[in-house]
């Protein structure tokens, strides 16, 4: 059985201050871990806090991003070593954003990929689709190739604890979600190609989600669907009251 995930990236955004509160704000109003799985990818200054915030320890804190190697002199990078001893365990990698404004190719997406499961934790694989290839028929091999390049080299067993995020770049931060029946091929598809790199059975265990401009009020229609199996949502989890809605979206 796999585990419904409604996690939230917050990006670059909020203080320290703001964190806490939101912490706080949300402890006994989210459903019981192995219902409904709760997180939230924060900036790494507020991990801490928010750990220490985080009494009911429902709500699981992860990272927005680490780099591939464990210590070194690499200025401004977060260790994923340091994110497993604080207990991080999720980090997201290869959002669209890293993409795009860093430059992360797909090797560097594989190695952060390996460094996570090296270090104890889990990653959250964010997969990319421009409405330009969907246009132009090649959305197939643009997800699969990301799909393929950020699992190279990773065992069976690792590649059955992962996250995979379909977040189609034309629906993040747009305002426009992608709909259920698009939501639901793009995971169908990832799944399809787990299958085809590792087992049916590896791929039937593994939990996809959908990103892109996910909301209180378009999140239970997405989740009725056979292959989302959560969503990573954006704008909508940096208000507590709304993420706490996605969280209950069976109650929507």
């Amino acid at each position: 059985m796999r585990i419904p995930l409604i996690a939230g990236n917050w990006k670059m955004n909020k203080t320290v201050t703001e964190a806490r509160s939101f912490v706080e704000a949300v402890q006994g109003k989210l459903p019981a871990a192995d219902v409904v799985e709760t997180a939230i990818a924060a900036p790494a200054l507020f991990l801490q806090t928010m750990l220490e915030a985080n009494t009911e320890d429902v709500l699981r804190i992860g990272a927005e991003a680490c780099y591939y190697e464990d210590d070194g002199a690499y200025t401004g990078e977060t260790s994923p070593r340091a994110l497993h001893e604080m207990g991080i365990p999720y980090t997201i990698v290869g959002h669209s954003e890293r993409r795009r404004y860093f430059n992360e190719t797909d090797d560097v997406i594989n190695r952060k990929v390996q460094a996570v499961f090296r270090n104890g934790m889990t990653p959250i694989v964010c997969c990319d689709e421009t409405m330009g290839r969907r246009e132009s028929g090649e959305k197939i091999h643009w997800v699969v190739n990301q799909v393929t390049a950020a699992l190279k080299g990773v065992s069976p067993e690792d590649a059955a604890k992962i996250v995979i995020a379909y977040e189609p770049s034309w629906a993040i931060g747009s305002g426009t979600s992608a709909s259920t029946d698009q939501a639901e091929e793009g995971c169908y598809l990832i799944r399809q190609t787990l299958a085809d790199i590792y087992s049916d059975d590896l791929a039937n265990g593994v939990r996809i989600l959908y990103g892109g401009s996910v909301k209180p009020d378009n999140i239970a229609g997405l989740m009725a669907k056979n292959n989302v199996d959560g969503v990573l949502a954006g704008g909508s989890s940096l208000d507590e009251n709304s993420f706490i809605q996605l969280a209950n979206y069976q109650n929507l």
